[in-house]
């Protein structure tokens, strides 16, 4: 197995620092992780490009994906394209390490799409950790978040909606709140494998007035340690946090379909909401994945 040196967390934002644009997609190359992910991502429509799977389709992405952590990339090849999707790998051109890419081989954007999202693996390292984004561009820039988190340490696995959060009928692309799509289905294989994971959301700065985050455990408490831990490195940055694990907070994530899970198998799982004007902030989307990062290399260790 090749391990590739990581290159060094990114910089943290000074307190107070003037806003910078969010980043754009045309910043960077092909073989950049987040770039890959921005173009995927920015196509998303308000409404079609979202196919409920079936259940027989849910099973066998999630087979494909299961071999995949085994290390077995042939075997997970041919199950993926079984139902149209395909293997690759992307050596990310920011940290240099090797990433296999799980995509859909038959249509990624436009009304035809399935809209069944994506899954990253670091392939120089076993996997340990999930980084969880169910909404992108709906809660904007948690896509770029999620990129740069999973640079952050070795050992994670990106799982990454494939619509937004409105695109499918009678809430079903809403990947937080469902249990019969393929997002659920592989983050339950994750936490069937013990992995614990950080699931990314937003919000409206009106929403929740005079707060930046909020940290939560969801249902369950077997990550109160976690929860402490990336609250000190957020409010370290000068982020207001609301503490959901040990105050009443609004944007708590108790009815997270995938938090309930986590619960109900004792496994660790922490639900980070960030307002628009964090996520709108370059450099504080830096400084958020930094902060991140203090967690995930605990975990890329467990």
């Amino acid at each position: 197995m090749l391990f590739v040196k990581l290159s060094a967390p990114p910089p943290r934002a000074a307190t107070g620092q003037s806003a910078r644009p969010a980043p754009a997609a045309t910043r960077f190359a092909d073989n950049d992780l987040e770039h890959r992910i921005s173009r995927f991502t920015e196509a998303f429509g308000e409404s079609g490009g979202y196919r409920l799977p079936t259940s027989a389709e849910r099973q066998a992405l999630t087979r494909g994906v299961a071999l995949l952590l085994d290390g077995d990339q042939d075997g997970a090849r041919v199950q993926l394209a079984a139902v149209g999707y395909t293997l690759a790998t992307v050596t990310d051109s920011v940290s240099g390490r090797r990433y296999a890419e799980v995509a859909d081989g038959i249509s990624e954007s436009g009304p035809g799409n399935r809209g069944w999202g994506r899954v990253y693996v670091d392939l120089d390292h076993a996997p340990r950790w999930s980084v969880q984004v169910p909404h992108p561009i709906a809660d904007a820039h948690t896509e770029v978040l999620g990129a740069r988190v999973l640079r952050g340490a070795p050992g994670g696995v990106l799982v990454l909606a494939g619509a937004h959060r409105t695109a499918g009928k009678d809430g079903a692309a809403d990947m937080a709140h469902r249990t019969d799509s393929v997002f659920h289905g592989v983050i339950s294989e994750l936490m069937r494998r013990h992995m614990p994971g950080i699931q990314l959301h937003g919000f409206a700065n009106e929403s929740f007035p005079g707060h930046d985050a909020v940290v939560s455990t969801g249902v369950g408490g077997q990550a109160t340690a976690d929860a402490r831990q990336l609250t000190a490195a957020l409010r370290g940055d000068g982020l207001n946090v609301c503490t959901a694990y040990s105050e009443k907070c609004k944007l708590s994530g108790t009815e997270n379909e995938q938090g309930q899970v986590a619960a109900g198998d004792g496994i660790r799982f922490l639900h980070l909401e960030l307002n628009r004007a964090v996520r709108g902030d370059d450099a504080r989307l830096d400084s958020t994945a930094a902060s991140i990062t203090t967690l995930t290399r605990g975990w890329s260790t467990l």
